[in-house]
């Protein structure tokens, strides 16, 4: 298995190549391993779907039970993990800080830190506030003995303010701070996309995974995009499954979910022994 600086200079390698990727999100560590057998060149955690397999909803997991979900992930793959560390766990740009340098502690390569607060009245930090943030988790990233990815994430268009020159502002002050890659989920079309990768130098994330704003691998290639990342999508369409076919049980009594289902020897050809 390649060590962690070795993952760490992968995954930044993908960041600087001239072709677009996708990053897989995962929730467990099976899914780890299936996503990277089936081809993906590193792997992403998903707050939202680290909640659901608790049982919760997103923004209810502690940092130690954050963190313990990434290990899990970490372990089970050879692949670069980079993880949604939410805010950092805290308001002060110390507490990102110590977020990122505790991610580093336990394996992964890379995180993202955005600007939502979790706080219904005031759901986005104030630009300048949330640019401290970012710096602060940049210099604990940078203190690292290798190179560890920094993804500084505005929520603007996830919390009430879709407002394009805002969302281009708070970007371009993160990188500004020397955040590695920058992501501002729920772009609304094409347009928004391009207008945030022609003003920034630096790799920008589309976040795939809402309904009729997700747009092809391709044409967010075209548009500049260089990293796409799947959310809770994946997550979100495992989970599908079993409700129809728990519902096919429960209100029919038949299993002809079956003949699709995956056999249990070829599911374990996708797991350790």
């Amino acid at each position: 298995m390649p060590g962690q600086a070795e993952k760490a200079a992968t995954f930044r390698a993908l960041h600087e190549a001239p072709e677009s990727f996708v990053i897989a999100n995962a929730w467990d560590g099976g899914s780890a391993r299936m996503l990277a057998a089936i081809g993906f060149k590193a792997i992403a955690t998903s707050s939202g779907a680290s909640a659901g397999v608790l049982g919760r909803r997103d923004g209810m997991v502690t940092r130690e039970e954050a963190l313990a979900h990434c290990r899990l992930i970490v372990d089970a793959t050879d692949l670069p993990v980079s993880a949604d560390l939410e805010k950092g766990f805290g308001d002060s740009p110390g507490a990102a800080a110590e977020t990122i340098r505790l991610a580093a502690g336990i394996g992964l390569v890379g995180a993202s830190i955005e600007d939502a607060t979790g706080y219904p009245d005031q759901p986005l930090f104030p630009p300048d506030a949330a640019r401290a943030r970012i710096a602060a988790a940049v210099q604990a990233a940078r203190s690292l003995d290798f190179p560890f990815t920094l993804t500084a994430r505005t929520e603007n268009y996830l919390h009430g303010n879709p407002d394009l020159s805002d969302t281009i502002a708070r970007l371009q002050a993160f990188e500004a701070a020397g955040a590695d890659v920058l992501m501002a989920p729920g772009l609304p079309d094409l347009d928004a996309v391009r207008a945030v990768c022609a003003a920034l130098s630096k790799p920008v994330n589309f976040m795939a995974g809402i309904k009729g704003r997700s747009f092809t691998v391709a044409a967010l290639a075209q548009a500049g995009v260089k990293r796409i990342s799947l959310a809770t999508s994946l997550y979100r369409a495992a989970m599908t499954g079993l409700l129809s076919a728990a519902k096919e049980v429960a209100e029919h009594g038949t299993f002809g979910y079956l003949d699709t289902a995956l056999a249990t020897p070829d599911l374990n050809r996708f797991m350790t022994g």
